[in-house]
């Protein structure tokens, strides 16, 4: 399975986390993940929280339409973007690979 796949009403992100970083990014390919930079430390779901709010704005989505599917404790997640609006480059860019 690769990093992005495309579902029936959106999108489907493999990503791993690196909290505590300077800057919020969308960093490119860890394996077969999408590594993704987020400031926010690994505390009291604050990360999750960040990253939701962080992959909303990217894909101009409510922060609703953001779903972690697996991965709530740990830095590999499954994020689900529900009807995304905006397609970043780095995500762009892998969703054509396959």
């Amino acid at each position: 399975m690769s990093a992005v796949c495309p579902c029936v009403d959106g999108l489907v992100l493999r990503l791993y986390i690196q909290p505590k970083a300077s800057r919020d990014s969308i960093v490119g390919l860890h394996g077969d993940e999408l590594k993704v930079a987020i400031t926010a430390p690994p505390v009291d779901g604050q990360a999750n929280a960040h990253l939701t709010k962080f992959l909303a704005k990217q894909f101009r989505v409510a922060k609703s339409q953001v779903i972690i599917e697996k991965g709530e404790l740990g830095r590999h997640k499954q994020v689900k973007i529900l009807n995304p609006q905006n397609i970043p480059t780095e995500v762009a860019a892998l969703s054509q690979q396959d």
